[in-house]
């Protein structure tokens, strides 16, 4: 095999094992999560500087109604004031007429300003849903990822067990318990065997015993009958 060939194998091996790496569902959901918690992230502070947004807008529009509400106060204010004669009536109705005119800037800046709080109140709205719908799907995604690994452990666990119980044949290792099963039988049967010949002479040495008696045991009960004479015993 030549430099060429060798390179295209190993290109072909880490080729191979790029793509196993890439179909592992447990990296997958892993890199999944990370993404997602990355996007809930984005998510929060663009809700937050909307909220924010929002919070301004109102309070901006709540300052000019109050405008409105002082400018209409100080026009009808120096109308009384020219009414009392406190002040020429056509110089009451000139500063009148500014105020209203007042009045009625800021109640359009207030309009403005409601208009762009709703804006942002409804892009809030759909943040925070958007938020609520990543705090779901990462709750999902984490549960699926804790099955993954529960399941992978008992595949792989399951797997090995399998193989090597499928390898047990042509190993050799049936057929090697297959005759020591067999050696054992014939040594018991050996052993057996051994026992019934001891049992056989035994028997053989008890007959014989029997049939001759034992030595001296007549010279015995000859003595055994003179001491019981000697002694008075034989009544």
């Amino acid at each position: 095999m030549n430099i060429l060939q060798r390179l295209f194998k190993v290109g072909q091996a880490e080729a191979h094992a790029a793509v196993n790496q890439l179909e592992d569902p447990i990296k997958l959901t892993e890199q999944g999560l990370r993404d997602l918690r990355q996007d809930q992230e984005k998510a929060l502070h663009a809700l937050a500087e909307v909220k924010a947004t929002a919070i301004r807008a109102r309070t901006e529009a709540d300052g000019y109604r109050a405008k409105a509400t002082d400018y209409e106060s100080k026009a009808v204010l120096l109308l009384q004031r020219a009414h009392r004669g406190e002040l020429p009536a056509a110089e009451a109705d000139r500063l009148a007429t500014e105020a209203l005119l007042k009045k009625a800037e800021n109640e359009t800046h207030a309009t403005r300003a409601a208009s762009s709080q709703a804006t942002f109140e409804q892009q809030a709205n759909q943040l925070d849903q958007r938020v609520q719908e990543l705090k779901a799907t990462i709750g999902q995604w984490e549960n699926e990822l804790k099955s993954l690994k529960a399941r992978l452990a008992v595949s792989t666990a399951t797997t090995s067990i399998n193989k090597q119980l499928a390898q047990l044949d042509s190993s050799g290792t049936v057929a090697l318990l297959e005759r020591m099963k067999e050696k054992v039988a014939v040594q018991e049967a050996l052993g057996e065997a051994y026992g019934e010949i001891a049992q056989q002479s035994k028997s053989v040495d008890a007959e014989i015993d029997k049939a001759i008696g034992r030595p001296g045991e007549a010279q015995a009960n000859e003595e055994l009958a003179a001491l019981k004479a000697k002694l008075g015993l034989n009544g």
